[in-house]
């Protein structure tokens, strides 16, 4: 057995991956959990999130954190900084993405917990920002802010 067999199931690791054409057809991978029975805080940051106004086509900006509590498997970084730009050419409101994402990730990974925050940039002078977690985070977890930079719209 050699080191790198857990990862022989990986198919954008290490390879030219093109930008998949929507999130439907982004494939998003898991790695095996390195610490597993420790319960610990992985955080994905995306400040500069793309996606479409389903009406308009015009484009809306985000800044997403998402925290999560892995139990078994970790988010493989590469497929899901792909997934991220996948969005950048699909129409959908802001919840419906921040939803999708928070579900994609869910399904994968089965987390202990996770919680995202969609920092939407106004739009119409209206920032519209989308915050939903599975549940509580265990007690003995420390659970960092969700700091995002003030920006203008914002107080």
């Amino acid at each position: 057995m050699t080191e790198t067999d857990p990862y022989t199931h990986l198919t954008l690791l290490g390879k030219h991956a093109l930008q998949p054409g929507s999130p439907n057809d982004a494939i998003l991978e898991r790695v095996a959990n390195p610490a597993i029975g420790k319960q610990y805080i992985v955080r994905l940051t995306c400040p500069e999130f793309t996606s479409l106004c389903p009406l308009t086509g015009q484009p809306d900006f985000a800044h997403l954190m998402i925290d999560y509590i892995p139990d078994n498997w970790i988010v493989e970084s590469k497929s899901f900084k792909l997934l991220m730009g996948s969005y950048r050419n699909h129409g959908a409101f802001h919840e419906a993405c921040t939803m999708e994402i928070a579900d994609k990730l869910v399904v994968l990974l089965a987390p202990v917990w996770l919680r995202i925050g969609a920092y939407w940039y106004p739009r119409g002078g209206i920032p519209i920002d989308v915050f939903w977690q599975t549940n509580t985070p265990p007690a003995n977890v420390w659970v960092p802010p969700q700091d995002v930079p003030h920006y203008r719209g914002r107080g």
